[in-house]
Formats: C-alpha cells, sequence, structure tokens
C-alpha cells in the first residue's frame, strides 16, 4: 500500500480547502480522487479505537489485523459503489437527570472507518463556508470557546433579549430530502454524495428488528455531526445573517454548538418577531422548536431593571447564565454549573460510591479523584468557585455515607472519615478556564458575532 505519509493527506486537504475558499458558492464535482489508500490509512488513524462495536461485533482490534489490505478492498468497494452500509446499532444512554435517554447509533468499525475518511473531505470544503459563531463539532473550536463568544458579544451589547431555544429531537427530524438539497448547492461528487445517500438509508438494529427511518441521522455516526451542522448552516445560519441581521432595529447575534443555540437581540421588538419568524423556518425544513423549553427571556443590564425585578436566566452548554457583580462590583455576565448537570454528577458520584463500596478505599480515593478533576476539566471556569466547591462537599458526604454502610462493625464516623482525609484528600476546586487570561489575550476584546 504505499508509503504512509500523514503530511501528504494535509496537503491534499489543504487543497481541497483551497479550492473550496477560491469558488464560494460554487458546486464542487470532483472530490472522490483525494482519496486513496494514504488517505484511507489516516482516516482509520484518526478513528477511535476503544468505542462500542457494530452489528457485525469486530472490535478495532481485530480489524488491525491484515489492515493493508482490508483498506485496500474497502477502498475498491468505495470507488465501484459496491460498498455496503450496515445498520446502525442503537443503544439509549441516560440524558440529563437520568429520567430520559437519548438514542445513539454505533456503525460498525470499518463504516467509521470510511465516513471519517468522506467527513474529512467535506470538512475541508465546508469550514471555508461555515460562520465563525458555529462551534459545534468542528476542527480546533470548543465549548468553552463558544461560551466565551457569547460572553463577549452579551457584554458588547450590554445584555439584550435571549430567544433559548431548543429543537425538539433534531438528530432524528432532519429531513433527508431537504439535507439532499442543501448537499447540491456545494457537493455533487458521485462517490462522496452515493455514500451519504448509504448511510441515510442504511437503517437502525434495536431490539432484534431492522427499521429504515425516512428522517433523521443517527446521533454517534461519525459523519452525523458534520451532516447536522451543514443542515443547520443552511436553515439556520444563513438565514440570520442574510435575511434576519440587515432587518434589525438593534445588533444582534447567534452563538451556536451543533443544536444547541441561542439568539440574543439589542431591541425586544427585534426578539418577539425573530422567534416568530423561528417557529415558520423551522417547520418549513421539518423541524419543531420544543413549546416548553423554547422561550424569550428578558436579560438585559440589571440597570434597566430599576423597579421591574431582576434580569431572567439560561441555560447554555451545561452552564446557567446570569448577571452578577464582579470583584470590583461591576455589572458582569457570570455563568454557574446548571442545576441539572450538577445533580447529574451527583447522582452518577452516589451511585459509583454504593456499588463500589467494597472496593479498597485507596482505589475508591482514585476514582473520586479523577472524577472531580474531570469535572473541574470542564466546568472549572472563573466564576464557578461555589459550585465547584458544592460539589467537593456533596462528594465528601456521599463517600462518608456509603463507606459508613460497608460493614456495621466498622462504622465510618465523621471523625474517623475526617482523618481519612487527611491521608487520602479530595483535590480541591480548580479554574482551568480563566476568563481573565482569556482578556488579557485578547486585549480590549471585540464581540465575535456583531
Amino acid at each position: 500500500m504505499g508509503t504512509w505519509r500523514p503530511e501528504s493527506v494535509s496537503t491534499r486537504l489543504q487543497r481541497i480547502a483551497e479550492l473550496a475558499r477560491q469558488r464560494p458558492k460554487k458546486v464542487l464535482t470532483t472530490l472522490a480522487h483525494h482519496i486513496d489508500e494514504v488517505f484511507l490509512r489516516e482516516a482509520y488513524r484518526r478513528t477511535r479505537k476503544d468505542g462500542a462495536v457494530g452489528v457485525d461485533g469486530e472490535t478495532a482490534r481485530a480489524y488491525a489485523e491484515g489492515l493493508e489490505a482490508k483498506l485496500q478492498d474497502l477502498l475498491g468497494r468505495l470507488k465501484t459503489g459496491t460498498y455496503y452500509a450496515p445498520p446502525v446499532r442503537r443503544v439509549h444512554i441516560p440524558k440529563g437527570d437520568g429520567s430520559k435517554t437519548r438514542p445513539i447509533g454505533i456503525p460498525t468499525f470499518e463504516d467509521k472507518v470510511l465516513q471519517r475518511g468522506v467527513a474529512m473531505v467535506l470538512e475541508a470544503v465546508y469550514e471555508q463556508d461555515f460562520h465563525d459563531f458555529s462551534y459545534g463539532f468542528r476542527p480546533s473550536r470548543s465549548a468553552h470557546q463558544a461560551l466565551q463568544g457569547l460572553w463577549e458579544n452579551v457584554m458588547s451589547m450590554g445584555g439584550g433579549w435571549v430567544l433559548d431555544v431548543d429543537i425538539k429531537a433534531f438528530f432524528d427530524t432532519i429531513d433527508h430530502g431537504h439535507l439532499r438539497s442543501f448537499l447540491d448547492q456545494r457537493v455533487r461528487d458521485g462517490v462522496l454524495r452515493r455514500s451519504i445517500d448509504k448511510w441515510l438509508k442504511a437503517g437502525v438494529l434495536e431490539a432484534g428488528a431492522v427499521s429504515h427511518p425516512d428522517q433523521g441521522t443517527p446521533q454517534g455516526g461519525v459523519i452525523s455531526p458534520l451532516l447536522a451542522n451543514i443542515y443547520l448552516h443552511e436553515v439556520l445560519d444563513e438565514w440570520f445573517v442574510q435575511e434576519v441581521r440587515p432587518r434589525l432595529k438593534g445588533r444582534g447575534c447567534v452563538v451556536r454548538y451543533a443544536d444547541d443555540f441561542v439568539i440574543v437581540l439589542e431591541v425586544e421588538s427585534d426578539a418577539h418577531r425573530v422567534l416568530q419568524a423561528l417557529h415558520g423556518r423551522m417547520n418549513r425544513f421539518g423541524l419543531t422548536l420544543h413549546p416548553e423549553k423554547t422561550r424569550l427571556v428578558d436579560f438585559r443590564h440589571p440597570s434597566s431593571h430599576v423597579g421591574e425585578g431582576k434580569p431572567g436566566t439560561f441555560d447554555l452548554l451545561g452552564f446557567t447564565h446570569f448577571w452578577g457583580r464582579s470583584r470590583t462590583g461591576k455589572w458582569v455576565v457570570r455563568r454557574k454549573t446548571a442545576a441539572s448537570r450538577l445533580r447529574r454528577t451527583i447522582k452518577r458520584i452516589g451511585e459509583w460510591c454504593r456499588i463500589n463500596r467494597h472496593l479498597h478505599v485507596a482505589q475508591q480515593h482514585q476514582h473520586l479523584t479523577q472524577a472531580l478533576r474531570g469535572h473541574d476539566a470542564y466546568y472549572g471556569i472563573t466564576g464557578n468557585w461555589r459550585a465547584l466547591t458544592d460539589l467537593r462537599n456533596l462528594t465528601e458526604r456521599l463517600w462518608r455515607k456509603w463507606l459508613d454502610r460497608r460493614s456495621r462493625k466498622a462504622r465510618m464516623s465523621w471523625e474517623r472519615f475526617k482523618q481519612l482525609l487527611l491521608r487520602l484528600p479530595l483535590p480541591a476546586a480548580r479554574v482551568v478556564h480563566s476568563v481573565l487570561g482569556r482578556q488579557l489575550q485578547l486585549g480590549s476584546g471585540h464581540a465575535a458575532n456583531p
């Protein structure tokens, strides 16, 4: 299979990106020739090896045996159109506080590799088209960048009216016809489009039966996030930039991470008009706004609420956003762990302590330490200290509770537990993402999406 040179794949992707950049809004018809054995080898390298197995039960380790021949055969089936897209295996994982579940589709490992390869090509094209206020499932972009972009915009506008939007079952209701028409506007390469069509029609295996939904892309598929981004790029992002923003009386912005997004508007009348228009826009493309979770929040600066009560709050990406005082006494937008996320974390820790209370105390300490540090890696932001320390206190209480129930003879009193913490202390709360550091890096700072 030739010498594997990752840099050669990078060069090809750069060439695709440059072509797309030079031809904005133009249809690209010849892209699949960039995918060869070397390209698939790189797609294999980028594919997670520790994921769950698909319907064929084949693990990444098993697929690695005779890898070169398998990738060569996969390439031949891709180019000749004989590749068969197997159904995805659907499982359900807890959602939110655990009372509901979210369906996740698990492709076979080989399917993941091919999806990764096709996604790499499409990504090189669409990264030239996507707007800066779109953050989810894009290279070198993160949820914390989305949060920072939102913070900068709201502070720049001095607050406003927030459309807190929730699309009902977004991944399950993406219309295949509209998705194909959106792809037609940019990519019409026959090999790539044929593969995408096969994935859309592949079907879902659940409870021993295969179904073939005529809409939606299974969450969990490698290419699904990119297809979802393309869909909302056309339905929401382009619509806001081309049609909504020019008609606003005041300023406005969108901050979107995949299907989680908010729209912030400076003028109340703009907010009501955009909310009404948004319902129609989503319905036109087969999407529905959740009637209970979609709302208009008065998030104006507190100085605008004299005698009218306090500004509202809203959640995005696991954080509750609210107005609060800084250390210098100024009003600023602050963030804290959303109550639902905190409850979910506490419940998970309590369940783990209950089930694993028989383990050696050092092993339990190691797991809880990793869990708290992992929590801080995401929720450790400036201004969220209280929620981080609350989690420590609750974790200590849960740990002591279940250690106390290990044996009637060796009870874990608080005094004894305090001695244990002196020997095996849980890690202190840590701010990983500093707003101050970000501000110093940006200088004066500018709104990312004015």
